[in-house]
């Protein structure tokens, strides 16, 4: 039988069981669709981890207390006089910045909303690039006399304030009033979380509100990538000598995408894996279908190997059977595979990104599923002997 005979038979065949072919291609098409929208799933979540960590800018090194891959609370022993030490050994105090952070409630006037208030140091824009959109930020003054002044996030001043230039008001944080110098420009969300849901304010300012002296995390800047190791081996020396009974983490923004992308690639195998079930279990309803198929047209089978049709012929028109009917169910699923993620992505704080590669990988192995679970039906109607065949009612 020629091929595209083979195919143009195969295609008469599913059409006189149109129900049940129906049904099974659109299994097909459902185990296709949640493959396409995880992979995108986790594409997108991918490229917005390293976009948020590369929007800290460049040279950074991140300290933080315990070990970054194993990810435990640890509690931080890290104080203000570390800054410094810090500092001496860039080189320069300023690209050092500290913080503190604590959920609080934040009131202006009948408006209130919890928000993140990060104490923080006046170098933060400068060290984690950070721009304003109103007003100026902390001042050196600010933070060694403690002065009760904010600068807001974009998000904290419009729930707080809507349209109104909040620059000059007064906010009550934690029962304690600060006055609004700045307003931080919007960076958006990520992930789902709002990076402008926060307030800075001078890191003293939140040890005394806290009523602690730790800092959480420090961030440095160094002049230029390549310094980045040995700075960081040096800082992470000079930590462990002057708190030699907790382990820090001093990790560069690839080393943190590196972890994070090891973390959500191991989930999206995971996802991906469930998402696959279907498609095994679509290609069991492909091989039931089929011997099915080859139940039902046994008669039909002998009289064609009595017209000189052989076991390869036969053999062909039923896996072209199945083949067509998985690819079908692929195209059909890579179509709506591809709107599910547009309306991920647009619907959803969670980002997905469509790549050619996983269409393609999508339809390979919808017609993959086709030749697996078309074999044995295939090979069953190839082996039947025609005379018994052509007795069958």
């Amino acid at each position: 039988m020629r091929f595209a005979e083979a195919w143009r038979v195969a295609a008469g065949a599913l059409r006189a069981a149109r129900l049940r072919s129906a049904l099974t291609v659109l299994g097909v098409a459902v185990g296709v669709a949640s493959v396409m929208v995880l992979v995108a799933v986790g594409n997108g979540t991918r490229q917005e981890v390293a976009g948020t960590v590369s929007s800290l800018g460049s040279n950074l090194l991140l300290v933080v207390p315990g070990r970054m891959e194993v990810g435990m609370p640890t509690t931080s022993r890290l104080q203000l006089s570390d800054v410094d030490a810090i500092g001496r050994i860039v080189g320069d105090r300023d690209r050092v910045a500290a913080t503190v952070a604590s959920g609080e409630t934040v009131l202006a006037g009948t408006a209130k909303t919890f928000t993140s208030v990060v104490g923080a140091l006046d170098n933060s824009p400068r060290v984690l690039t950070r721009q304003l959109s109103a007003g100026t930020y902390l001042s050196r003054t600010d933070v060694d006399t403690a002065r009760r002044v904010t600068v807001l996030g974009a998000s904290v001043a419009r729930t707080l304030f809507g349209t109104r230039n909040p620059v000059g008001a007064q906010v009550t944080v934690a029962g304690v009033r600060f006055r609004v110098i700045g307003v931080f420009a919007p960076l958006g969300q990520s992930l789902g979380v709002d990076r402008d849901d926060e307030l800075h304010i001078p890191l003293t300012s939140a040890q005394r509100l806290l009523g602690t002296g730790r800092v959480d995390a420090l961030a440095v800047r160094a002049d230029a990538p390549e310094q980045l190791g040995d700075l960081g081996r040096r800082i992470s020396a000079e930590l462990s000598r002057r708190h030699p009974e907790t382990e820090f983490s001093v990790v560069t923004q690839d080393q943190i995408v590196g972890v994070l992308d090891r973390v959500l690639g191991l989930l999206g195998g995971v996802l991906v894996a469930i998402a696959g079930i279907s498609l095994l279990v679509s290609g069991v309803s492909v091989a039931n279908i089929m011997l099915v198929s080859v139940r039902e047209r046994v008669r039909e089978i002998g009289l064609r190997k009595a017209l000189g049709a052989g076991p390869a012929d036969i053999a062909a028109q039923f896996l072209a059977e199945a083949v067509l009917l998985t690819c079908v169910g692929g195209l059909l699923g890579v179509g709506a595979g591809a709107l599910g993620a547009a309306l991920v992505d647009r619907l959803t704080p969670v980002p997905a990104v469509l790549t050619w590669w996983s269409m393609l990988l999508s339809l390979g192995v919808a017609a993959a599923v086709g030749v697996v679970f078309g074999v044995a039906p295939a090979l069953r109607a190839a082996r039947l002997d025609p005379v018994p065949a052509l007795r069958t009612e």
